[in-house]
């Protein structure tokens, strides 16, 4: 089975947007109306024709990464937008339960303790089905204003993730600092700060169960390896093998086929997710290969030191053992 661990619901129909205008204009959106049918096509020419194409079999899906925006409004309206995406998300999981599965998005908001979200996590999980949740290190959008993860501030939020035994995936939303593209900087300066965050922590002494996606292929991390070994050994911290690699994971959403052998030759196979992203940050067709650049996939294929045993680790087992809500209902 090949499972792809990170998507998002880019291609939502055009009525979930003006529903998100009118809240952000202050006025009363009502009921979002949204057949089944208008559900159906915006699936059926995109993320599932892309998944019959290109030969996976079933996607985590949440709302668009870039459009949480958490920073915008307040705590009312992000619980509210929560709600509506999160909503959303399940409806297509019920039409389509083998090809998708629900992570949801959390109703963060800047300066708002995390504690805050639970009760929609809760909700998710436990009414709706959801296996997991994106978790964002910067609500404020770019600006960083939040303690780090490891911090006690966030706690309370870890100790429910805990107990409803469900990973979060480190996903910041859209940027409000022109200095940090939101996918090509802020994506990516999200996922390498988290990563230091966690080496610098005891983080996992005080939740050896708890369970971290770091997307994008880890930022920074993977082609910085030695360094943060390095600086882990000045700081005379564990081995990163015994500090984090319990407790984080990587994703393989890596565009290019040299990317995802250095993800492979650094990262043991064993806290590899695959994931592609799409369709996502990026769309287009790579004219030095002819084809999508988001099609990682191919390039995993396309590796022959790679064993059997590690691609089944990546593409189906690793996956299950870190959301292991939905490895129950694979093995069910």
């Amino acid at each position: 089975m090949i499972i792809d661990c990170h998507g998002h619901y880019t291609t939502a129909p055009q009525a979930l947007w003006d529903w998100r205008k009118l809240q952000v204009a202050g006025q009363k959106p009502g009921t979002l109306k949204i057949s089944d049918d208008q559900l159906r096509e915006s699936l059926e020419g995109a993320q599932l024709k892309l998944q019959r194409e290109r030969g996976s079999d079933l996607t985590f899906f949440s709302p668009r990464a870039g459009s949480m925006e958490h920073h915008v409004g307040d705590a009312a309206t992000s619980q509210a937008w929560s709600r509506e995406c999160n909503d959303l998300i399940h409806r297509v999981c019920s039409l389509y339960p083998e090809n998708f599965a629900a992570v949801c998005q959390l109703p963060q908001s800047p300066g708002v303790a995390p504690a805050n979200c639970i009760p929609e996590l809760e909700r998710c999980v436990n009414e709706l089905g959801f296996i997991g949740c994106n978790l964002n290190p910067d609500p404020s959008g770019g600006w960083w204003k939040e303690p780090p993860l490891t911090d006690k501030w966030w706690y309370p939020l870890y100790e429910k993730m805990v107990e409803l035994d469900v990973p979060a995936m480190v996903h910041v939303s859209s940027s409000c600092n022109p200095a940090f593209h939101f996918t090509g900087a802020h994506y990516i300066n999200a996922d390498t700060t988290a990563f230091m965050q966690f080496l610098t922590s005891d983080l996992f002494k005080d939740f050896p169960t708890l369970r971290f996606v770091i997307p994008h292929g880890g930022g920074a991390v993977p082609y910085h390896w030695g360094r943060y070994r390095g600086i882990a050994q000045d700081l005379k911290r564990p081995p990163l093998a015994e500090l984090l690699l319990r407790n984080v994971f990587f994703d393989t959403c890596v565009y290019h086929k040299p990317g995802i052998e250095l993800l492979l030759k650094v990262i043991p196979a064993e806290n590899i997710l695959f994931a592609s992203e799409m369709v996502g940050a990026v769309r287009g067709i790579d004219p030095e290969t002819g084809q999508y650049f988001d099609d990682t996939k191919r390039y995993i294929d396309a590796i022959d030191w790679v064993s059997a045993a590690d691609r089944k680790k990546i593409f189906e087992d690793n996956v299950k053992r870190v959301y292991p809500r939905f490895g129950g209902m694979v093995l069910s």
